[in-house]
């Protein structure tokens, strides 16, 4: 049986590295499964999903000029659902009730606060206006 880029293919897992597995596939020839290729999760150590004489049906991601073979054991997992992100469960936008006008205001308003808060703590930090000055 020829070995062919995309093909799937039944190995046997003979060594296993930090960085992958090496399965050796029908034929004799020996491939690796890297470990971003082994499962659909986040992999820390790869003997947590795989151990040697496990077979495994992998898919043929490449052949590079000196015979190495790419291998991938995820892309034959169905996808699994993922974790919703932080951002996903924020509140759905809702039209505001407020005009331009009343928004700029309070923008304005906001913004005024918050720079004389700012401007208080550098002038105080500075020994500026405000500011205790020692008597010289």
């Amino acid at each position: 049986m020829s070995i062919e880029i995309g093909s799937v293919v039944e190995g046997v897992v003979t060594g296993i590295t930090n960085f992958g597995a090496f399965v050796e596939l029908p034929g004799g020839k020996v491939g690796l499964v890297h470990i971003s290729e082994v499962a659909d999760v986040y992999v820390r150590d790869v003997k947590d999903f795989l151990k040697e004489q496990d077979k495994v049906k992998v898919k043929v991601l490449s052949i590079d000029d000196r015979g190495k073979i790419g291998l991938s054991i995820k892309q034959l997992q169905a996808p699994t659902a993922k974790k919703p992100h932080a951002m996903d469960n924020r509140r759905p936008y809702r039209a505001s009730t407020l005009s331009f006008e009343d928004k700029l205001s309070k923008f304005l308003k906001d913004s005024d606060e918050r720079l004389s808060d700012l401007k208080r703590n550098t002038d105080s930090k500075r020994g500026g206006r405000g500011a205790a000055r020692r008597a010289e």
